[in-house]
Order: structure tokens, then C-alpha cells, then sequence
């Protein structure tokens, strides 16, 4: 099941912007977060590909969805400014994002690009 993130949630899980200038990642492993809106016509087509990779990759990263209509100060800290727009979260380093609705093998490989994570391990 994906979680929905506000503001408060994406300060304990992802990344507490108040208190830190410098990018702190908070989670425990590796995440993606789903910057979306419900009337997106390619967020509506990207959703599911993103259920299925919550179950393949279940216990390895967390993946989450940030409605841009409801969390506007979230989406404009990232600069979104169209969607969907993915943000992948390795555990070091600095998050990259992608924009657009991605076939499930582009996710596939960014997870285990960027976010250093494969089904294998």
C-alpha cells in the first residue's frame, strides 16, 4: 500500500526542511515519492505500475505519493511544475527527479541506478 504524505510526514520520513538548510535524508531505506494530481491523466496511468513495484520491492524501499493540489508547499519545494514528477531518494547522496509518466522498466532501472537497490539482494 502506498503512503500519502503531508507536509508533517515528509519531515519525519523524507526530509525535515525546517530544521535543515543541507539535504538530510530521514527514512530508513531508500524511497521514491509520487508527486501527482487526480486529475493527471499520466499520474492516473503511472499509478499502478507504482502499486505493483510497492509489492515487488516490498521491505527494500518505501514509496510515497504527494498530492500537489493538497501539499502545494512540498511540490513547489521541489520545483514541480509539471506531473507526474518522481522523486527517487537513494539512502546517500542527493535525490534525482524524473518527470513523466515512465514505462515500469525506466522505474526498474532507476531503482537500481539511483536508488542502488535490485530484486537480486
Amino acid at each position: 500500500m502506498l503512503e500519502h504524505l503531508t507536509k508533517e510526514t515528509f519531515k519525519e520520513k523524507v526530509f525535515n526542511f525546517e530544521e535543515n538548510k543541507d539535504w538530510k535524508f530521514e527514512g530508513n531505506k531508500p524511497c521514491l515519492i509520487d508527486f501527482y494530481a487526480d486529475w493527471c491523466q499520466p499520474c492516473k496511468m503511472v499509478a499502478p505500475i507504482l502499486e505493483e513495484l510497492s509489492k515487488e520491492y516490498d521491505g527494500k524501499i518505501d514509496i510515497y505519493k504527494v498530492d500537489t493540489e493538497d501539499q502545494q508547499e512540498l511540490a513547489g519545494m521541489f520545483g514541480v511544475k509539471s506531473i507526474p514528477s518522481l522523486l527517487f531518494v537513494p539512502m546517500d547522496g542527493q535525490p534525482q527527479m524524473a518527470q513523466g509518466a515512465l514505462p515500469k522498466d525506466s522505474f526498474q532501472n532507476a531503482i537500481k541506478d539511483v536508488l542502488k537497490v535490485s530484486l537480486e539482494n
